[in-house]
């Protein structure tokens, strides 16, 4: 029992403030024996783990080639144009993640001693569950901060951050080094790996005694007080399927060239992780995965918890919603316009005979530079607004040419600067007309099974080739096939530029890495991603001006970084502070 500290967490945990690793509020403190008569206080911290999560939709896509935004002051555009330092960094994880980390400890050292209900099974079953709950979130913070803030250091060593795996008392030596990256991953495997024993694959209510999981059968055998901890009332938290996905995550980040230790080994790991969530779905990308944003009766059909068979993990339904079309509906739909694609990511969907645009080939591919938008990938059509589409409840035509009015190139403060609106993320049933604002329910994913997909493909290729499986059910190929079958990609011809692929390794890399951008736009990946995989992250982001079926490209908004900027600063405030925490080359 720990007596006589400081206790610094409090039940009410908004007031709480954490600017930095070591320095909590000394306020509205709480008796930690209290976990022992109040529950929910014990529970709390594990809650706040959750809270601090990053949100998944954070559009970093403007610092990347993919977007720009209208709005000027916004931090990652800043960050993108030549003001990110060690002292203003939009992508700091560093104060949240382990506030996460340092409640998840406190609550750990408590947690077996706590009753929640009258069943002692019941109990059990609980504090299994927590405890997994809370092992899954520690890796789950823990890739954040290395995905963030890992790199190398002046001495060229590769390191992660500081290893934290109990609560820090009043006592303690705040000034902590960083571990070096690969003990970092060692502590997150073993995390995970303790998730893993612990949590059900998924939460459902069982009705047969025989579909309880072993590992919880010397606890009960009563699905009554199984359901209790272990059902629909608990989707959402932390599961073996989740830790799952999280352990495709961090193996695929560290199998990448910013990260790679020079061995096969990395991209195997990856690959078998990835491949572990891939043979749970059969194999099988959903149906329409690709469009999970706009699936209106399957998304206003979910109840109880449930997820879409797209989603992994998903954060609570909003109902009535409609932030994210005022957010970047174009102008005369009443939205901000924010969010506006580049022509650089326009480029990158290749035609729908699977062709890329600008194919060696042009008799193949069939791109019309006098008419673009035409046998394009139904992708770009679905994830992006361009001169002539359609869009909102009323259906209306968008023209983006600099002369066709509000939507037009920078029209207004609210119009695009590119000549592209986003699609993505936006119900088109949604109307924001002022004099009759219709809601609908929406949902942010936290982890898509598609991610996962690529996930598997990109290491399964690094790994085996193109169309080897290891030990596995599938290879990149078979994967990437039905992704891009899915999305109505080489349908109609067998998919011939594919097949060129397949017998290729390099090019089958490249066509990956393209299709994951493709999948995942807008949803926050492109910038970790070009970074882990050492891509130029100042390549110009690109519109497009269209008047009287003239195209007339636009360069919009130079990239300003420096090489350095491939691995994210320890946030300078603590590196003045703690001398221990030796910053990351360049910063």
């Amino acid at each position: 029992m720990k007596k006589n500290i400081l206790f610094i967490l409090t039940i009410a945990l908004i007031f709480l403030s954490c600017d930095d690793l070591f320095s909590p509020a000394n306020e509205n403190f709480k008796d930690p024996s209290h976990m022992y008569t109040e529950p929910t206080f014990a529970q709390s911290f594990l809650m706040r783990a959750y809270s601090k999560m990053p949100g998944y939709y954070d559009n970093s896509d403007y610092a990347t080639d993919d977007a720009v935004t209208n709005q000027k002051s916004n931090s990652y555009l800043q960050a993108a144009t030549g003001t990110w330092t060690a002292n203003s960094n939009p992508f700091n994880r560093w104060g949240d993640s382990f506030d996460a980390i340092l409640y998840i400890n406190y609550f750990l050292d408590y947690i077996d001693g706590v009753s929640f209900v009258n069943s002692e099974e019941v109990n059990q079953l609980m504090r299994m569950r927590m405890k997994g709950e809370a092992y899954g979130m520690r890796a789950y913070h823990m890739y954040y901060l290395l995905r963030n803030h890992a790199g190398y250091t002046i001495d060229g060593q590769l390191m992660g951050v500081p290893i934290i795996k109990e609560f820090l008392e009043s006592t303690v030596d705040f000034n902590l080094p960083r571990a070096t990256f690969a003990d970092c991953l060692q502590f997150v495997y073993e995390d995970l790996d303790k998730a893993d024993e612990l949590l059900p694959m998924e939460y459902k209510d069982l009705t047969s005694s025989n579909d309880i999981p072993e590992k919880y059968r010397s606890i009960t055998t009563e699905t009554a007080l199984y359901n209790r901890a272990m059902g629909v009332n608990a989707r959402q938290l932390c599961s073996g399927l989740i830790v799952q996905a999280i352990r495709s995550r961090v193996s695929l980040l560290a199998a990448s060239p910013a990260f790679l230790d020079g061995s096969n080994s990395a991209w195997e790991n990856a690959a078998n992780y990835a491949a572990q969530v891939v043979e749970y779905a059969n194999g099988k990308p959903a149906a329409n995965g690709h469009t999970y944003y706009t699936n209106t009766s399957e998304i206003d059909g979910l109840s109880e918890g449930s997820n879409p068979p797209e989603m992994i993990w998903r954060a609570n339904l909003s109902t009535n919603n409609s932030s994210q079309e005022e957010q970047n509906f174009p102008p005369t739909l009443f939205g901000k316009g924010y969010m506006n694609p580049t022509q650089n990511l326009v480029d990158a969907f290749p035609m729908a005979n699977g062709y890329p645009v600008n194919y060696s080939d042009p008799t193949k591919s069939g791109y019309n530079a006098s008419n673009p938008y035409e046998g394009r990938d139904p992708r770009l059509a679905a994830y992006i607004i361009y001169n002539g589409s359609t869009a909102g409840a009323s259906n209306s035509v968008i023209y983006t040419g600099g002369a066709s009015g509000n939507d037009g190139v920078n029209a207004l403060e609210t119009s695009t600067r590119t000549g592209y609106y986003m699609k993505k993320r936006l119900r088109m049933d949604v109307n924001r007309n002022p004099a009759s604002i219709t809601g609908k329910t929406h949902y942010d994913p936290r982890i898509r099974y598609t991610e996962i997909f690529l996930n598997y493909a990109e290491a399964a290729n690094e790994a085996w080739g193109p169309t080897g499986k290891g030990s596995r059910s599938y290879s990149a190929y078979d994967i990437i096939k039905a992704i891009r079958e899915r999305a109505g990609v080489g349908k109609d011809n067998g998919d011939p530029f594919l097949e060129e692929c397949k017998a290729d390794k390099n090019k089958m890399r490249e066509l990956i890495r393209n299709e994951r951008r493709l999948e995942l736009c807008f949803e926050s990946f492109r910038f970790w991603d070009m970074r882990r995989w050492g891509m130029n992250l100042t390549e110009t982001a690109r519109g497009v001006d269209v008047n009287n079926n003239v195209y007339t490209f636009l360069n919009v908004e130079e990239r300003v970084y420096k090489d350095y900027m491939q691995y994210g600063p320890v946030p300078y405030s603590e590196t003045l502070k703690y001398d221990n925490l030796i910053q990351n080359k360049g910063w």
